[in-house]
């Protein structure tokens, strides 16, 4: 919310400068988000009179002009604008005077000059030229009340200061001028002035009856209506000056009203053309199925009966609380008018914006809740405005209020206030600061302990349990004021148990591997989905923040590959990142647990993707890039001490001959390979990057180390060959090996040789095509026992009985 400070301080004028002001509002929970001047820094501008124009000689574009600035002689003044003409007062920088910067950005001084032979004893200003503004109208008229030869700084308030607040849904009372100054007048015990509500005579009989068929919509409807308008009345300039200081740009005379009183008091309200509303009364209600209303942004929308809407004899005009329909807006032709003021019930205005993709001040409003004891007063505001500015006669006011909101009750105990704030409160503290905010406390229950009860006001929706007004009463006496008290408890560390370890320990893990943590949005693009992870039926949002938004991501691979894309663009060529977080799947048989709800599954995985050389650059070993075994020997570490499995497997996302599923006592766990070409080429990854995805908490569950006690005889090492089919794996191999009769005495295996005979390779090589030789080398330890050569022998033979069993392998010759 935007705004001047001088409009605030017409309200509330504390002892205070701007800087101290906005401290007093942004430690109260009002945060000021930015103060910046309304103008930059100039001077020598002052208010000029056009008296008279001619014709430069030489120029056709160019005029002539006497201007008066108050001085005993007007002023020659050579201008190009086009409105320049006899009779308006202007902006006219006197000679010696300092603009503001121009795209140089070096400051612009008036000296006396020539322009075609004629000399020009200053200059006349356009908003631009003067930092106000990009309209290309020519010279900045004036209000005709402006006096000539005074600073224009002080005729337009230029030394004025716009705050631009940052406020939370609760504050909905702030949401005006007259609400901040509300709360300023608490927090600062300087005065809130008094706003009467003014009177204004009743001057016709005319009135248009409403029916209010649905209560739980509408809790208060006030409106009149006012004859004789003037439409294309001149909106006041100190108005427009204020409304374009609040960001908002003037429409007509009319519409700058209703907008001028809604920044004003927070009102929003909505006028009719009374003679473009068909028949002679409106109603109140829901809308129906299959009916459709064109707005005043121009676009139309379908309605159903979630949707308030106030309606005529034909149909639709406007929906409720968020913008009128466009047949009944007022125009240049509009003569007689029907205002409407009314309380909307939050829920039935939140979201309803958000349905039809465009959202309105007045809908931003009533979600959060607008006074509905004001309905009336604020109806009285506008009318007058209305016959100050476009004239006309006022109507009586229609009051009708089938559901106003109930006043809740609440209580605080002023020592649990004291204890959940952390600081000594006593009752008076409390109830001072209550009874600032308009709260009305009242001491309630035993003296012994003190308890104060308030009714919510009518401009308090956010007050409803006892920790609110707990919150009241600290923003009041001072967040600043909050005591620094040291923990009384005593702090032991404990180690957590294996149990216990939670996703920090992955993060531990990974980040060990030079890997950094990113974290990335749960909702994707729809493509990934398709592409990466192979899902036809992604689980869609139903509001998406953006279109390439539009999916919850059931894998983290198209987060990181974007990752990684970003900063290729921008010339990183090596990149490590990881991500911790949920996918989104589709599971019909999923419970309520940690990671389900009802019809989904949202587990935690960790994934991991690089791109680049595999080190940085060095001299101590040649350059090359990241691979499939670089990552899976950050698998097996990340996964360590447990001991991974790897087998082909065939993933959308990855290289066919280069990906593989990683298990764990024979359970998938996860995935891990080269992204697919096809992938790679249309990303424009000018290297293969490589990922993995892995379930976080198998990453977790790995078992601790067990301390074994150091063996007393020696390793003893033995190299076997073997000859098996290309299709068989080392892992295979090798779950035959573990599983043969060796007593014991097999640790372990270690493939450090694999020959493929190619084409046109002697008969007598002992293979054949389709065939491959592994060089495999087994480590024997007997522990504590003996270890001779017949128990080595016996065991190498048990592996190679069993490798023939269970793959038909045969040692090579």
């Amino acid at each position: 919310m935007q705004f001047p400070e001088s409009w605030l301080r017409e309200f509330c004028d504390p002892a205070l400068d701007t800087q101290q002001l906005a401290d007093v509002l942004t430690m109260a929970g009002l945060e000021v988000e930015e103060i910046r001047p309304v103008a930059p820094a100039f001077s020598g501008v002052v208010v000029g009179k056009i008296i008279d124009t001619a014709q430069h000689p030489d120029a056709d574009r160019l005029r002539i002009c006497s201007v008066e600035i108050g001085a005993t002689e007007p002023l020659q003044i050579v201008c190009g604008a086009p409105n320049a003409r006899p009779g308006i007062l202007v902006p006219c920088a006197t000679v010696g005077a300092t603009l503001p910067p121009g795209p140089d950005g070096k400051p612009f001084r008036i000296k006396v000059g020539k322009l075609r032979g004629v000399e020009s004893h200053g200059m006349l200003c356009s908003s631009r030229e003067l930092g106000l503004g990009n309209e290309e109208g020519g010279l900045l008229e004036l209000d005709e009340t402006a006096v000539p030869g005074v600073d224009i700084r002080t005729a337009l308030q230029l030394d004025d200061v716009l705050l631009t607040l940052k406020l939370t849904p609760n504050l909905a009372h702030c949401l005006s001028i007259h609400g901040v100054a509300r709360e300023l007048s608490a927090l600062t015990g300087a005065p809130l002035r008094a706003t009467p509500v003014p009177v204004v005579t009743v001057a016709t009989d005319a009135r248009l009856p409403v029916t209010i068929t649905a209560p739980d919509l509408c809790g208060r409807f006030s409106g009149r209506v006012v004859t004789g308008v003037d439409p294309k009345a001149k909106t006041p300039a100190w108005m427009v000056d204020r409304l374009s200081r609040c960001g908002q740009r003037s429409v007509s005379a009319l519409v700058d009203i209703s907008n001028y009183v809604m920044f004003e008091f927070g009102q929003p309200t909505h006028i009719f053309d009374r003679d473009r509303l068909n028949g002679d009364a409106l109603t109140v209600r829901w809308a129906t199925p299959g009916e459709s209303l064109k707005l005043l942004n121009g676009s139309t929308v379908e309605l159903d009966s979630n949707v308030g809407v106030i309606a005529d004899a034909q149909g639709v005009e406007s929906l409720a609380g968020i913008m009128g329909g466009d047949a009944t807006s007022v125009t240049d032709d509009t003569r007689n008018i029907y205002i409407e003021s009314a309380f909307w019930y939050p829920k039935a205005v939140a979201g309803r914006s958000r349905r039809f993709n465009f959202s309105t001040d007045a809908g931003h409003r009533f979600e959060r809740g607008v006074d509905p004891a004001g309905t009336v007063e604020q109806l009285e505001r506008i009318t007058a405005l209305v016959l100050s500015i476009c004239g006309g006669s006022a109507g009586p006011v229609e009051d009708h209020q089938p559901a106003m909101p109930v006043r809740s009750t609440v209580r605080v105990r002023v020592d649990r206030a004291a204890r959940v704030l952390g600081m000594p409160l006593d009752e008076g503290q409390c109830e001072n600061a209550l009874h600032a905010l308009g709260l009305e406390p009242k001491r309630v229950g035993d003296a012994a302990r003190p308890t104060l009860e308030i009714t919510s006001p009518s401009w308090r929706f956010d007050l409803n349990i006892e920790e609110d007004l707990i919150e009241e009463i600290a923003r009041v006496v001072g967040f600043d004021q909050l005591p620094t008290t040291p923990p009384l408890a005593p702090i032991t560390p404990r180690l957590r148990a294996e149990n216990e370890r939670g996703a920090f320990e992955a993060r531990r893990m990974v980040a060990a591997r030079g890997y950094q943590e990113t974290i990335n949005f749960s909702f994707v693009d729809e493509r990934w989905e398709r592409e990466l992870a192979g899902n036809t039926d992604p689980i869609r949002l139903i509001n998406p923040i953006a279109s390439q938004m539009s999916v919850m991501r059931s894998s983290l691979m198209g987060s990181l590959l974007q990752v990684l894309k970003f900063n290729a663009d921008r010339k990183m060529t090596r990149v490590r990142a990881f991500e911790i977080g949920r996918v989104f799947l589709r599971d019909p048989a999923a419970q309520d647990s940690d990671t389900a709800v009802a019809g989904f599954d949202q587990p935690m995985r960790v994934a991991g993707a690089a791109c680049g050389p595999f080190a940085p650059l060095q001299w101590g070993q040649s350059d090359r890039d990241v691979d499939f075994f670089d990552l899976k020997g950050d698998v097996e570490a990340i996964l360590s001490p447990a001991v991974a499995v790897f087998e082909p497997v065939l993933h959308p996302a990855l290289h066919p001959g280069r990906s593989a599923r990683v298990l764990i006592d024979g359970r998938p766990i996860g995935v891990m390979g080269e992204l697919h070409p096809r992938w790679r080429q249309s990303w424009g990854f000018a290297g293969a990057p490589v990922l993995f995805e892995l379930d976080l908490r198998a990453v977790l569950a790995h078992p601790v180390p067990v301390p074994m006690p150091v063996a007393r005889q020696q390793d003893v090492e033995r190299d076997i060959a073997i000859v098996v089919a290309e299709a068989i794996t080392f892992g295979a191999v090798q779950g035959a090996m573990q599983s043969a009769a060796t007593d014991g005495l097999l640790r372990h295996s270690t493939l450090f040789d694999i020959y493929r005979p190619r084409p046109g390779t002697p008969a007598n090589s002992g293979l054949e095509v389709g065939e491959k030789s592994l060089a495999i080398r087994l480590v024997f330890n007997g522990g504590y026992g003996p270890l001779d050569d017949t128990r080595i022998e016996n065991a190498v033979q048990a592996v190679i009985v069993q490798l023939s069993s269970q793959l038909a392998a045969r040692l090579r010759t």
